[in-house]
């Protein structure tokens, strides 16, 4: 995958000679709109911010430490605010602000915790100057007690644990850190400036509080990546904190981003850091994970004892050991609020606070001075409205942090490179085309010169405006920087492809295609599904002919479960997509604009 400051680098002096890119990723039908409002919506944060509580009814109230952790995840590079509803939400300098006041509100001392995707699918302010915004913002937030962690790095994974015991904040990879492969991914972490900085600092330091991470695994030495664990000391008590992500990571990265990794069995994992935070005497163990689910609220607040979280991060939370006190997790973009039993019956807490600044998970803890557990716990999933508390009064220094970003980009960014006569959206029909996959799979296929061109969902992250279009709009909607890659496939092949929508996917993910048209039968097996396939001229598609075929790169490894297409020959890779999503817009006639126009038709 190619950096994002390639783009910055060319574009920007191009911009200035004239004027002197995993969910996790879901696909958009109309009722998957309505099911987003439900995860992230009103109602949803309304149920959020209840307080669950769980006491154990064996404490006597012998002296307890109270310490409060602050989870978020899923920031991915929001320097920005976004609306709620109707009401403003989130960016940098609004989270940090009620950051600090709860960090200052604790009695004992507070952690920030992320849970994965604090970089990756960003938006241009902080993406194309690598997303080193996004860890300045957390940089921002550390305590005197941090330090780069780059200090540390070459000392054992043991040492490593106990080199910032008072430092506040704590965070682990997500699959989007490996967007651009482990390198990249490190590089963010233990500082190095990027062959195309350096951006906001002259040299960039890396990230200055701890990175865990138990279960990605460097193949040619057999070691974990990131220290598995790290240990905090609070008023005299010592916590232990071990991060994970989502092992199926592999399946929705591209592949070159996950080169030379192995990702094991999460709980796995976890409780072999928990068996060595035992034997130094830790008893309050917190998991920060790449994984989760979604409590959603239908009509008035749902019960989590009527709709208990489900799905993988479930069946991980089960079979953790009983010395694990807290999971704050991440990657559903929803909020969790729950107490899930393990196995042994346990009630374990666990949290998720949205997405992208909108929410932190505010978990206070009484830790037993007696004993070194948890006595008592709770949690509330706080929205970071910015037009009340906290989010009156923006953090300055993040504030400025983010100014200077916006400025670095805005001669790319504010550039108009058309006009569209209504909204493009990635709402989807009944059968799966939408208004804007139909742009974006033209733009692939005419900038080829290929016969078809089929785009992924997953890889459209916005919606379009009416109104002129800037280049930081389409960059917003397609933000991974991905190649397009040309390859013959024979009319089987591309028949099998198509069949792949439904085939091992946890959701269809239907293609956006260009240049054919298709009919499915949702009342036929998986597998069978596609009972017709025409050519532009209307003629069918030849099972035996060989065809030229356009796709992203994370698509032509294999991507999001399409395992037919590494299987093309005489590939041939093109411009990045963005950048043929740019030429083609221009190219129009102007005003322009696309449409639902029947190129899926499902008949049933």
């Amino acid at each position: 995958m190619r950096s994002k400051s390639v783009l910055l680098a060319a574009t920007v002096a191009a911009t200035f000679s004239v004027a002197a890119h995993s969910h996790d990723q879901y696909s958009h039908s109309n009722e998957q709109d309505k099911y987003e409002e439900r995860l992230e919506g009103i109602g949803a944060r309304n149920k959020a911010a209840q307080r669950l509580t769980w006491r154990d009814s064996r404490w006597k109230h012998d002296p307890v430490v109270n310490i409060k952790l602050l989870g978020i995840n899923d920031f991915h590079g929001q320097l920005s605010p976004r609306a709620v509803g109707a009401r403003p939400a989130g960016g940098a300098a609004v989270l940090a602000s009620y950051l600090r006041a709860a960090s200052e509100a604790a009695k004992d001392g507070a952690i920030i915790i992320h849970a994965g995707d604090h970089v990756g699918a960003s938006p241009p302010n902080s993406a194309l100057l690598q997303d080193e915004p996004a860890i300045s913002v957390l940089n921002q937030l550390a305590n005197k007690q941090c330090l780069p962690v780059k200090l540390f790095r070459k000392l054992p994974y043991e040492i490593q644990a106990y080199t910032q015991p008072r430092c506040n904040i704590v965070g682990t990879f997500g699959n989007h850190e490996f967007d651009e492969g482990i390198g990249e991914a490190l590089r963010l972490v233990y500082g190095g400036n990027h062959e195309d900085g350096p951006f906001l600092e002259k040299r960039w330091q890396g990230a200055e509080f701890p990175y865990i991470g138990a279960n990605v695994i460097d193949e040619s030495t057999g070691r974990p990546v990131l220290p598995p664990y790290t240990i905090k000391v609070m008023n005299g008590v010592a916590i232990g904190f071990i991060g994970a992500v989502l092992k199926e990571t592999p399946t929705i990265v591209t592949p070159t981003g996950v080169a030379g990794l192995k990702f094991v069995d999460e709980a796995d994992a976890i409780n072999a850091s928990v068996k060595q935070l035992k034997r130094q005497g830790v008893k309050t163990i917190i998991v920060t994970i790449h994984q989760g689910t979604g409590q959603a609220s239908y009509n008035g607040p749902t019960d989590p004892d009527v709709l208990p979280p489900s799905g993988p991060i479930a069946n991980i939370v089960k079979r953790l050991d009983s010395e694990v006190d807290v999971v704050v997790s991440g990657h559903a973009h929803g909020f969790t609020n729950a107490l899930v039993p393990n196995n042994a019956g346990k009630q374990i807490l666990m949290t998720q606070a949205f997405s992208a600044s909108t929410a932190y998970g505010d978990i206070d803890l009484a830790i037993s001075r007696k004993s070194g557990d948890v006595v008592e716990k709770s949690a509330a999933i706080v929205t970071t409205w910015g037009d009340e508390g906290p989010g009156l009064v923006p953090d300055v220094k993040v504030a400025e942090l983010v100014a200077q970003a916006d400025e670095r980009v805005a001669p790319l960014v504010n550039r108009v490179v058309g006009t569209v006569t209504t909204a493009l959206t990635r709402t989807e029909s009944s059968a799966g085309e939408s208004s804007l996959g139909n742009l974006i799979a033209d733009a692939q296929r005419v900038t080829t010169d290929a016969e078809f061109a089929f785009m992924n969902p997953g890889g459209i992250r916005a919606d379009l405006a009416a109104g002129e279009v800037t280049w930081g709009e389409l960059f917003t909607i397609q933000p991974f920087g991905n190649d397009l890659v040309s390859m013959d496939l024979t009319g089987a092949q591309i028949r099998t492809l198509l069949e792949q929508q439904w085939q091992g996917q946890a959701f269809p993910k239907i293609l956006k295609s260009s240049g054919l048209t298709y009919t499915w039968d949702n009342a036929r097996p998986v597998g069978d599904r596609v009972t017709q396939i025409l050519k532009a001229d209307s003629t069918p598609l030849d099972p035996a002919a060989t065809y030229r075929v356009t796709v992203n790169s994370f698509m032509a490894a294999g991507g999001d479960g399409f395992l037919v297409l590494p299987l093309g020959a005489n590939r041939v890779v093109g411009p990045v997509d963005l950048e043929a999503l740019v030429e083609y817009v221009e190219s129009l006639p102007q005003p322009f604009s696309a449409a639902i126009e029947g190129r899926i038709v499902r008949s049933n």
